[in-house]
């Protein structure tokens, strides 16, 4: 399962509970794009959340 390479964020895990207090085991993944940035004239392909592409830590990484 892919991580976002910026914060780690990876799949969580959990209980879908239904009414009747059944419980079967969930896993919710977090939305991770592929993206091609250019450090050092190398294009690198990067997975990253959709949480660090709005904040623009991708624009730091590309500066850094």
């Amino acid at each position: 399962m892919a991580k976002c390479d910026i914060c780690g964020k990876g799949p969580s895990f959990g209980h879908n509970v239904s009414h009747s207090n059944k419980k079967t085991r969930a896993m919710w993944k977090p939305n991770i794009q592929v993206k091609k940035i250019k450090v050092n004239d190398v294009t690198k392909r990067i997975h990253i959340c959709t949480e660090c592409l709005k904040s623009g830590k991708l624009n730091i990484l590309v500066r850094g």
